[in-house]
């Protein structure tokens, strides 16, 4: 069956004449190379092909479905477009594949998308009944579901703790456990069910008491902060000098490993005490925005999930030694 979901109707581009902004000065080249390292529905990708005529995207997707409406939504762009199934971390191979070894541009748009918030069966909301599943590619094996049936309760602490940030993680992964033992935790609502009961009452106040749970199961089923730490020194890697980068995160653990991974390019590699600074110590990075940039109040309150974005973007200012 032939899936007529318009991309446009369930997705709005998040800080999208900021991310062009930034990224611009590097894509009036000539013949120049974008690669969307998270396709997603398409939107960002449409614009910047939209905007710039003689510009090649490379696009990367893990989620079979988005690449499928995202393709079709971009099929005018012919071979303007080239669609890699591939997780962000596989950035140099699917920039090789596309017949490039270096690029003008990278943008990565992290966390969850809205076609997987949206398809109530992926299991990605607390909010939504649906089968434990949380798979951003759905050919990958580990669910949801075996984590909460099958990981020991140290490991669960440590992940509601390290991927949640939760202050409960043991208190949760006792209940769990507890849970397990007498039905098999299979849906998304046994699940808060678990958290709720296990939750005191002053902290439900302070906000859903699954949430920091379910981010925390989908980090771990995606292995997304370990993709994240590879795929950014990669991604400037391919960077050509005067190439640029920018990364929109929407939580904190996301925002550190870019902040991390874009200082460390940055700064001076330079021994201290070094009486003049060498040419391979120079850093191979300016940093394009102060801090972490913030959608507008505009932006905002006519797209809600622009509200958590953090947006960095650097500029390669030097190529290998």
């Amino acid at each position: 069956m032939v899936d007529d979901t318009d991309p446009r109707d369930i997705h709005t581009p998040v800080m999208l004449e900021r991310c062009m902004e930034l990224l611009a000065p590097a894509l009036w080249a000539d013949r120049p190379v974008l690669v969307d390292a998270t396709l997603g529905l398409g939107g960002h990708t449409e614009a910047f092909l939209q905007r710039f005529p003689s510009l090649t995207v490379v696009a990367l997707d893990r989620d079979a479905e988005a690449i499928a409406l995202a393709t079709q939504r971009l099929s005018a762009f012919g071979d303007r477009l080239k669609v890699v199934h591939t997780v962000y971390d596989g950035i140099t191979d699917a920039v090789a594949s596309a017949g490039y070894s270096t690029v003008d541009a990278v943008l990565f748009d992290l966390g969850v998308s809205s076609l997987q918030l949206d398809r109530v069966e992926r299991g990605f909301s607390y909010s939504k009944d649906a089968p434990l599943d949380m798979r951003m590619d759905a050919t990958s094996e580990l669910t949801a579901q075996t984590v909460v049936a099958e990981y020991g309760e140290d490991d669960l602490r440590r992940i509601f703790l390290d991927y949640g940030e939760e202050k409960l993680a043991a208190r949760y992964a006792r209940a769990i456990v507890r849970a397990r033992g007498q039905e098999p935790i299979t849906r998304s609502a046994q699940l808060v069910a678990v958290i709720q009961d296990a939750t005191p009452a002053a902290v439900q106040r302070a906000g859903h008491p699954a949430k920091r749970v379910f981010q925390a199961l989908r980090i771990e089923v995606n292995h997304e902060l370990d993709v994240l730490e590879r795929a950014i020194p990669r991604a400037v890697d391919l960077l050509r000098v005067g190439g640029r980068i920018a990364v929109m995160s929407f939580q904190s653990l996301e925002d550190r490993i870019v902040k991390r991974a874009l200082a460390a390019k940055a700064a001076s590699t330079a021994p201290a005490g070094l009486p003049v600074e060498l040419p391979e110590h120079r850093p191979e990075l300016k940093l394009l925005t102060r801090g972490a940039e913030l959608a507008d109040e505009a932006e905002r309150a006519r797209n809600p999930r622009s509200i958590p974005v953090r947006l960095r973007a650097a500029e390669r200012i030097r190529g290998d030694s």
